[in-house]
């Protein structure tokens, strides 16, 4: 009722108002202001151009301040904006006096210098420069690394990356991740990875994985390396996850395994396991609904069958290998960019046509072998 009332009251006012172009722009502007309004409740903070602040700020200069409220930011930012203009205007380009830069390429021959021999300090790198007819100062050379992240030659040593690559072939990290499947129950699954060929071991899926799963777990995984690999195992990293148990670390010890365990609440210490997990999740998992516990064992089974014999790795430059069967028989390595000179390549759908990895058909003997493109 009473916004009718309302209603009829301006609409009366409106109407008493003499008609013509002067009064049409008042209340044209009269429902501009309204709107804006509107807009200031419904929108959050705007986002203004370089120009619309150039433009707001100048009008605001030849307006007096008690118009402003029909702006949309408040008098502070524009007479911050003002401000900023002004100072801009009186900004003059520095010349930068003082030493030149060292040249690009000396900056890389000291950093190379440094972390291939990581005993040598600031001013044996500095002989070393002379040597090649460079001068350059120890404080420079002293400032460039740790620009770098080295530190002086007593403290330098092998980072942890560094001696992961340098131990891969003898290294084996584990972990375990979780799956939601269809009906929400959580499935635990405990997976081995080989950080020197990337081969990784997926193990049966469990709803309470305990002491004595993973222990059998170890076992198995210490049986088939006996199987297969010639150098033994030297190391394993886990974190410290209580399902690790303590005969669990006994059967890999008994094998020689020394155990290694990550600091807590530090995932980079075991970022193979953790890229493992990432890579199953973006490839399979992710695309996959899991309906029970046997249907993601024979998941993981066939995706660990594409990712041990017919998936490229960054890891270790793009090695990969192109397999006749499932089982592994018949297989061959291909090394070389002639072995793309091929007539056909027949694709064969994996992990229920997740993946098609392409396979050979026949080689074509009669044409010249010209470089593949990828």
């Amino acid at each position: 009722m009473i916004f009718s009332l309302l209603y009829m009251v301006l609409r009366a006012v409106f109407r008493v108002a003499p008609p013509g172009d002067q009064h049409d722009r008042e209340v044209e502007i009269l429902v501009l202001r309204h709107q804006v309004k509107v807009l200031k409740r419904k929108t959050g903070r705007p986002k203004l151009r370089r120009l619309d602040r150039l433009l707001l700020a100048a009008a605001a200069r030849s307006m007096p301040k008690d118009r402003w409220s029909c702006f949309i930011i408040t008098p502070a930012t524009l007479l911050r904006w003002h401000r900023e203009l002004v100072k801009r205007k009186w900004t003059y380009r520095r010349t930068r006096s003082g030493r030149p830069p060292l040249d690009p390429q000396i900056c890389q021959l000291i950093v190379a210098m440094a972390k291939e021999n990581p005993r040598w300090g600031y001013v044996r790198i500095q002989g070393e420069l002379r040597k090649l007819g460079v001068r350059v100062g120890a404080t420079t050379i002293k400032r460039l690394l740790l620009r770098e992240g080295l530190g002086p030659a007593p403290r330098r040593g092998p980072s942890w990356g560094e001696f992961l690559r340098t131990q891969a072939d003898g290294i084996l990290a584990c972990d375990f991740f979780t799956v939601e499947t269809a009906f929400l129950r959580t499935l635990y699954v405990l997976f081995f990875i080989e950080i020197g060929s990337r081969r990784i071991h997926i193990t049966a899926a469990s709803r309470n994985p305990d002491g004595a799963f993973v222990t059998q777990q170890a076992r198995n995984l210490c049986f088939e390396l006996d199987q297969r690999r010639g150098e033994p195992v030297r190391f394993l990293i886990h974190d410290r996850d209580s399902k690790f148990s303590g005969a669990f670390d006994e059967v890999l010890r008994s094998e020689g395994i020394k155990i290694i365990r990550t600091p807590i609440r530090l995932p980079k210490a075991n970022s193979f396991a953790e890229r493992c997990v990432k890579t199953l999740r973006h490839e399979i998992l992710d695309w996959t609904l899991i309906l029970s516990r046997r249907h993601l064992d024979r998941v993981l089974r066939t995706y660990a069958e594409h990712y041990n014999a017919q998936r490229p790795h960054r890891g270790v430059p793009q090695k990969f290998t192109i397999t006749e069967g499932s089982s592994g028989r018949n297989s061959r390595v291909v090394s070389s960019p002639d072995a793309c000179c091929l007539v056909g390549v027949r694709r064969t759908p994996r992990c229920r046509g997740r993946h098609r990895t392409p396979r050979t058909i026949a080689h074509n003997r009669s044409r010249p072998r010209r470089s593949c493109r990828t």
